[in-house]
This record gives C-alpha cells, sequence and structure tokens, in this order.
C-alpha cells in the first residue's frame, strides 16, 4: 500500500467494491443480511474503517460458505444480528467510535480546564 493509497482510502474503496461484488451474487435472504452486518459493524469502525476490513471480509465469507452449503441465514447467524456483529468487533464492552470521541473529548476539556483552574 502506498502513502498515497493510504492517505486517500482509494486502496479501501477498492476493497469495498470487490466486497459488494461478491455480496451481490448472494441469494436475496443472505444480501439482506450483509447489509444488516455492514450498519452494525461500522458502529465498531476506525476513523477510516481499516480495522474492519479484515472483520467484514470474515463475515461476507461466513455468509458465501453458508449459503454454498444451502444452510439457512438463521441457522448461521441466529436472530440476533447485532449481537453477532458485537461478537464479530470484540464482543460485548467492544468501543465504538462515540466511544472513542467521547474519551477524546473528555481528555481534552480536562486539560482545558486544568490548565484554566491552576
Amino acid at each position: 500500500m502506498s502513502f498515497w493509497e493510504t492517505i486517500t482510502g482509494s486502496d479501501l474503496t477498492r476493497e469495498w467494491k470487490v466486497f459488494e461484488a461478491r455480496a451481490e451474487e448472494l441469494p436475496g435472504d443472505y444480501r439482506a443480511a450483509w447489509e444488516q452486518i455492514k450498519v452494525h459493524l461500522f458502529r465498531y469502525a476506525g476513523f477510516t474503517g481499516r480495522n474492519l476490513m479484515p472483520i467484514v471480509d470474515a463475515a461476507l465469507g461466513l455468509l458465501e460458505e453458508a449459503s454454498a452449503d444451502d444452510r439457512s441465514i438463521h441457522e448461521v447467524l441466529g436472530d440476533d444480528i447485532p449481537g453477532f456483529c458485537t461478537a464479530l468487533a470484540g464482543g460485548e464492552g467492544a468501543r465504538t467510535y462515540r466511544d472513542r470521541w467521547r474519551e477524546q473529548l473528555n481528555r481534552n476539556l480536562a486539560r482545558k480546564l486544568g490548565r484554566l483552574g491552576g
């Protein structure tokens, strides 16, 4: 990966297009599950989303394998897709982008208030 790709995210765009092309090959119920997985996983993305790429690839691979084996989507993911995504992202208590931003804001405020009050 070149410096330019890292800065612009063009490598991520290419990789994401490959994911979407793979997802288009899935049956309808699997594509619907894929859309839900994307929505629920993005909560755990870093600033660029680079941290999610291996997780998204693995989730899509799971859907592809299950589809090839003629397993039902509920048999593979269960009824709790948000819970499935939480488990993929690191389990209960996994930090979301909101958690990271809140921590950063609190640190910055504490630093500013410390300068004013000291």
